[in-house]
């Protein structure tokens, strides 16, 4: 993606409940493009609800978000993804009977190109990600890890201002994990756009991400760069400690 100046995609203020139980409470997230943002916590945190928000699957009960000062969210996921916001899900939700190359292309073909362009930008997409030997395979065939792989490319596929990626590292081998570790940081150089990572592999985060945001029970607790988080003594009881395994050297610079 290129573009002309600096996108920022911000939620302020936001509150999401349930029935009466919050599930976000006055949580502000402000990213920009060109970064590797993470944002980490238990399991209930409040991690997926927020990536429903910002990708308008989930209208909160208060507060928005802005994709350069233009409220988006509201309008549902089908406009912000034509305003740039390309995701992945913990579920795949690939189309199983198309191949891994029609995936990616019908994605391509929703920001307008033809089908021909949507075809060239997915086995671009495919060569980049070092896929190309699956670029005809059905996606019923695909193994679990090679399925979150095809839903990164997929969102990369909307050339999208922001990619939010949720868990794609969740079963995958450890090999795999610091494969798609280098992959994650190399997306905004390659493709210019903005990543929100959402994963419990503190590998992962700590050696793709520039900035991290922490929430816990739907409130957020801290932000700062890798290493201020691994120093943070909040943190650390609420999701660190002997919750995640935290390299012990200094986070990888990738």
């Amino acid at each position: 993606m290129t573009a002309d100046k600096v996108s920022r995609l911000v939620a302020e203020g936001v509150h999401v409940s349930f029935g009466g139980i919050a599930a976000l409470t006055d949580v502000n997230l402000a990213l920009t493009q060109g970064e590797v943002f993470g944002l980490i916590g238990p399991n209930g945190a409040g991690k997926t609800t927020m990536v429903n928000v910002l990708s308008g699957f989930q209208q909160p009960t208060q507060g928005g978000m802005m994709l350069d000062g233009v409220a988006v969210g509201a309008r549902g996921p089908h406009r912000a993804a034509r305003a740039g916001i390309g995701r992945t899900f913990q579920a795949g939700r690939l189309f199983k009977d198309l191949s891994v190359s029609e995936n990616l292309a019908v994605a391509a073909m929703g920001t307008g190109l033809s089908a021909s362009k949507a075809r060239k930008r997915a086995a671009a997409i495919l060569d980049w990600m070092g896929c190309v030997d699956m670029i005809d395979r059905r996606c019923d065939s695909l193994s679990y890890g090679n399925e979150r792989r095809i839903g990164i490319g997929r969102a990369l596929a909307l050339d999208p201002a922001f990619a939010l990626l949720d868990e794609p590292a969740s079963g995958m081998n450890d090999a795999e994990c610091d494969a798609l570790m280098h992959l994650i940081a190399s997306i905004p150089r390659d493709f210019g756009c903005g990543v929100l990572l959402i994963e419990h592999n503190m590998e992962v985060i700590m050696g793709a991400c520039q900035r991290i945001h922490v929430l816990d029970g739907g409130k957020s607790i801290a932000e700062g760069s890798p290493a201020d988080i691994q120093r943070n003594a909040d943190v650390r009881r609420a999701y660190l400690g002997d919750k995640a395994s935290v390299r012990q050297s200094q986070p990888k610079v990738v």
